[in-house]
């Protein structure tokens, strides 16, 4: 009489098919063995995905940097790298807890929106998120660049745009409209590169620190104003409360101030 054969494995071929205990057994070894596989491919590709990720960020970012007139150049003299950031508003600081992949969702609770009052309210908002993201490029250790998106109120309805500050913060490098519903011909050439064309260059605050900035109603005069366009001057109001409202202490104030303090 042969002895008997105590190799789990063999004992567990030798079954039946229709088994169910082989059935059950084998079941959960296919189901380990491609879990173990899985966990080990997520572990190796976790950094690949990771740099893959940063790189079409920085595409993304550099695609739409691309349309603010006077950008371009800026960027290819630059030897560093866009970085981004998501900021918290009220503290003027990197939001915690919070990064890019993450925004939406924070922003999915109202409990991360700022309801402003009517004196506050001059983009014609309602809300305000409480996180933004910006985006920084840096010459060595010093800041160069600043991108801000604003959010505003034209005559048809939501601005959406993109304002690019020198490293200075004080002086427009560009500005790129990126939505709007503004009428054809007339609040709509805001998204015109000519009409955005004026505003390289153009100051946002005097020797005493007040926030002059405007759209004129006409032809720009000084330092601190960009041309109007004709017909348009709801929408040129609009671009000025938004940009008024965004460099104010309820928008980026309080993270170009932590600029200034070399904080950042």
């Amino acid at each position: 009489m042969a002895g008997r054969d105590w190799n789990p494995w063999l004992r567990l071929l030798a079954l039946p098919n229709d088994s169910r205990a082989k059935t059950l057994i084998v079941a959960f070894l296919v189901s380990a063995i491609c879990a173990a596989l899985v966990s080990g491919a997520t572990v190796y590709l976790r950094p690949i995905q990771s740099a893959n990720r940063a790189a079409e960020e920085q595409a993304r970012i550099e695609a739409l940097l691309q349309g603010i007139p006077g950008i371009a150049h800026t960027l290819e003299q630059a030897e560093g790298a866009l970085s981004t950031l998501v900021l918290d508003l009220d503290a003027g600081r990197a939001a915690e807890g919070i990064t890019s992949d993450s925004l939406d969702a924070a922003l999915s609770d109202p409990l991360n929106w700022t309801v402003l009052d009517a004196e506050q309210d001059i983009a014609g908002l309602g809300q305000r998120p409480d996180y933004m993201q910006v985006f920084l490029l840096r010459d060595g250790e010093a800041i160069s660049l600043v991108l801000l998106p604003l959010i505003g109120q034209g005559y048809g309805g939501r601005i959406e745009a993109i304002l690019a500050l020198h490293g200075d913060l004080n002086t427009i490098a560009g500005l790129a409209v990126i939505h709007h519903s503004e009428t054809p011909g007339l609040g709509g050439r805001i998204s015109e590169s000519a009409w955005q064309a004026e505003f390289p260059g153009t100051e946002l605050r005097d020797g005493s620190g007040d926030l002059r900035f405007r759209v004129a109603r006409g032809q720009g005069s000084g330092a601190y104003e960009v041309d109007g366009i004709t017909g348009a001057t709801r929408t040129g109001r609009g671009i000025t409360q938004m940009v008024r409202f965004w460099l104010g202490p309820d928008g980026y104030a309080p993270f170009l101030e932590a600029i200034e303090r070399g904080e950042f």
